[in-house]
């Protein structure tokens, strides 16, 4: 392959094909069926010399448990095969699970016209964070190359590239160019981070790296994508668009490998990265499990109104139905509210009142209460009525609640079980309260979404009369940067006092905090957005005694 320079002689030149792909976990035939269409496609279409997927693009990622089914190795054989077969005229980097006696391998298979040339292992295997690599591979301990067209190219699997030995490693087997294939989740300043670290390991080596990134959403994690390439001298010369499925390519000057022909999309604003995360996130865990559609309990309040806006924003109007259910504690501006955003959004819209029910569980319950005074007990019935409705509407049209709850929420256990929490998927649960109203007038400032009027008014449950989130919670700008703190930096009592946080606020922050792990138990999975969510990131027994004399 030829470009033509400015004085019209032939430039030699390697084009590079990247798969921003976004596969099915567990689905090896179909998984095996799109790396053979989209390597023809990069073959055909983009006259492609190399095409590199993501990691473990044969099974997606992560694939967990499934790797300890034995079954399933016969079943990434055969798919090979299938790869070996169908696929001639470009050589091709796919990764996939690799069993050999000695254990299972995170690898990547190099195959060129019907054989495969190389199997590249990874060497570090993260087991941190959402990351449990160690419970089903085993490391290496080796370099990966391979010539192509008189080059040395060097292979780094995902965790690799975070450590400057391998990288260093594989330029020492010889490799002019290193080509680095990940599964990188989401987290917001994600993108950054990564191009940092790539500048870091380029200035060490002084050699160009490829960053193929994968994309989608897999049950709480997002991948983003936003492949880029570093050349020799650190500087960014393509970035690929972020959470869009996507295949571009990359051409080297075949003598000096430096990236020609710079293409650098613009990094996305913390709030848009975030919003499109969402989406991602709410999109894929929909259609990936198979549900025709969604509903959610719109209350008229920021939070329900966010994931609504979302939720269309991922699935199409045609496929969101929301359920407005109010009670003898709601205000007209909330009906109105709700009533506003579903016509806004040209959505199915019913408003279902709880009075009755609400009333027939009071009277059940009648003579068990008596003697006892009004408390959270009839304000959580109520969030227990509207769950049963969203629950029986859910069971008879198949589709799945949403829940709206979000991460300030869940940590101080600012929610109900069996109410509120019921439901499939909670789009919020990794977004604080005070980023939520950021989003929210992030999306209206791109088409008006939510009404402006649920944007400026003090959030409340309406579960009681006047009732107000500050009843019972510190001001949210306190409470979030309290959380940030104690939830994702693991900094303690004192340590948060000391940066001017009264005493008594913080002791009882972190004490809910504590003692509301049983409720994020039994919490619907969410999509994740920082570095510390509840759920994989963060593991807390239930039953412990530490903090109990906190002071």
């Amino acid at each position: 392959m030829n470009l033509q320079n400015k004085t019209s002689e032939p430039v030699p030149v390697l084009r590079i094909a990247i798969a921003q792909v976004n596969l099915l976990v567990g689905d090896i035939d179909g998984n095996a069926e799109r790396i053979v269409d989209w390597s023809l496609r990069a073959r055909n279409e983009k006259n492609a010399d190399i095409i590199i997927f993501p990691e473990l693009a044969l099974t997606g990622y992560p694939p967990e448990d499934l790797l300890l089914r034995p079954g399933m190795y016969e079943h990434i054989e055969q798919a090979l095969k299938k790869l070996l077969k169908e696929i001639r005229g470009i050589t091709v980097l796919v990764g996939y699970p690799e069993k050999t006696d000695n254990g299972v391998y995170n690898a990547v298979a190099v195959l060129e016209n019907g054989v495969i040339k190389t199997v590249a292992r990874k060497n570090y295997l993260p087991n941190y964070s959402v990351f449990d690599e160690k419970r089903y591979f085993i490391s290496a301990n080796e370099s990966s190359v391979f010539s192509f067209k008189n080059k040395t190219l060097g292979i780094c699997i995902c965790e690799d590239i975070w450590y400057p030995e391998p990288v260093k490693n594989t330029v020492d087997a010889g490799a002019e160019l290193i080509l680095n294939l990940n599964a990188s989740p989401f987290h917001s300043q994600k993108t950054s981070e990564r191009e940092e670290l790539i500048c870091r390991r380029v200035s060490e080596v002084n050699v160009p790296i490829v960053y193929a990134n994968m994309v989608g959403g897999q049950d709480e994690l997002v991948f983003d994508g936003q492949s880029f390439v570093i050349d020799a001298e650190k500087n960014l010369t393509h970035r690929f668009a972020a959470f869009e499925e996507t295949l571009e390519v990359v051409d080297f000057d075949m003598q000096s490998l430096k990236p020609l022909s710079p293409a650098i999309t613009p990094a996305l604003s913390e709030e848009a990265s975030v919003y499109q995360a969402l989406v991602t996130g709410v999109r894929d865990y929909v259609t990936k499990n198979g549900f025709p559609g969604v509903v959610i309990g719109l209350s008229g309040g920021i939070d329900s109104a966010l994931t609504l806006s979302i939720a269309v924003d991922a699935l199409g109007a045609d496929k969101v139905e929301a359920v407005m259910m109010p009670s003898r504690y709601t205000l007209d501006m909330s009906v109105e509210d709700a009533t506003e955003q579903a016509e806004l959004l040209g959505i199915n819209f019913n408003v279902i009142p709880i009075e009755n029910p609400f009333n027939a569980f009071l009277g059940l319950l009648e003579d068990e209460f008596a003697g006892t005074g009004v408390d959270t007990t009839e304000e959580n019935m109520q969030a227990r009525c509207r769950g049963l409705i969203l629950m029986a509407i859910s069971n008879k049209k198949g589709k799945m609640v949403l829940t709206t709850g979000n991460k300030s929420e869940m940590a101080v256990g600012y929610a109900t079980l069996y109410g509120d929490m019921a439901g499939g998927y909670d789009v919020l649960k990794d977004v604080k309260k005070t980023l939520v109203f950021r989003l929210a007038e992030y999306r209206n400032s791109i088409s008006a979404n939510i009404p402006q009027r649920v944007i400026d008014r003090p959030p409340s449950a309406e579960l009681a009369p006047d009732q107000k989130d500050t009843d019972s919670l510190p001001e949210y700008e306190v409470l979030d940067e309290i959380l940030e703190m104690y939830v994702e930096q693991d900094r303690g009592l004192e340590d948060i006092v000391a940066e001017g946080f009264e005493r008594e606020t913080v002791r009882r922050v972190l004490r809910l905090v504590d003692i509301n792990e049983y409720k994020r138990r039994q919490a619907a999975p969410g999509v994740r957005i920082t570095r510390r969510a509840f759920g994989r990131d963060r593991r807390y027994p239930i039953t412990s005694g530490y903090g109990r004399s906190r002071k």
